[in-house]
């Protein structure tokens, strides 16, 4: 077990480290992409800032399946289990350089976070509106359709046991409607970085895996009920494959 004082300094440093970035770094990337429309480099900051927080906190992860990533110019849906904090970040890092993700809009109000994840093209969905939610859906959409990948976690929230909750059907709608493909990934390890309630960052090994993609060419809106169960079987099915344990370590 790692300690926990030490632990706890690494991570108050980290923390410190991590805010100075994005009080430099948000800015420029903001500027990137708002006005000369270089979401590029927004991402790539992004990327570097991710990297700092994985290695300072000591979180690594590998990656199994690396062959069913698709080319950087194929748009298409990951999605993922979720059962730990350190998830959005690992695959922010391992599936794509230009990702983007589907949050709840409660996000969008954070200082910051909010005007970095419109001028980056993410998508946020408010629940508790079916008409805001149905209209996020289809910008979502939209983006697919142009060409932007997105990262999806149709479980809504954190697993707390490790066992796969219902899957959501937003990420699913978005996908049959732009007519691309369903990546699953399985997502394990990150669970002991964070206990819950506590601020400490301990750090763990996380395992990645990505399955084959599952397509949607003919399959309409109607199918996504059959859709949604295929690509939930398939997330369980690389669950089931357990830790990753060849290859470097990555953050």
């Amino acid at each position: 077990m790692f300690p926990t004082a030490t632990a706890a300094v690494r991570s108050v440093v980290a923390y410190l480290v991590i805010l100075a970035y994005i009080a430099v770094a948000a800015p420029i990337g903001i500027v990137l992409a708002a006005v000369f429309r270089w979401t590029a480099g927004l991402y790539a900051l992004g990327h570097v800032g991710v990297g700092l927080a994985l290695g300072l906190t000591g979180i690594r992860y590998r990656l199994a399946g690396r062959r069913h990533l698709p080319p950087v110019t194929t748009p298409v849906v990951f999605c993922a289990n979720h059962e730990s904090n350190a998830d959005p970040a690992v695959l922010f890092r391992a599936l794509h350089p230009r990702v983007h993700f589907v949050y709840k809009a409660e996000l969008h109000k954070f200082p910051l976070m909010g005007t970095v994840f419109d001028v980056g093209g993410f998508v946020g969905v408010d629940r508790r509106d079916r008409e805001a939610a149905i209209a996020s859906i289809r910008r979502g959409s939209d983006r697919l359709r142009g060409g932007d990948s997105f990262l999806i976690f149709p479980e809504g929230t954190r697993s707390r046991t490790g066992e796969l909750l219902p899957f959501k059907k937003g990420g699913f709608v978005m996908a049959l409607q732009a007519q691309v493909p369903i990546v699953p990934v399985a997502v394990s390890g990150g669970r002991a970085a964070m206990r819950k309630g506590s601020a400490i960052v301990r750090p763990v090994d996380v395992t990645i895996r990505v399955g084959a993609p599952i397509p949607t060419t003919g399959l309409g809106v109607d199918d996504r009920d059959m859709l949604i169960e295929q690509v939930r079987a398939a997330v369980g099915r690389l669950l089931d494959e357990g830790p990753v344990t060849e290859g470097p370590k990555r953050f």
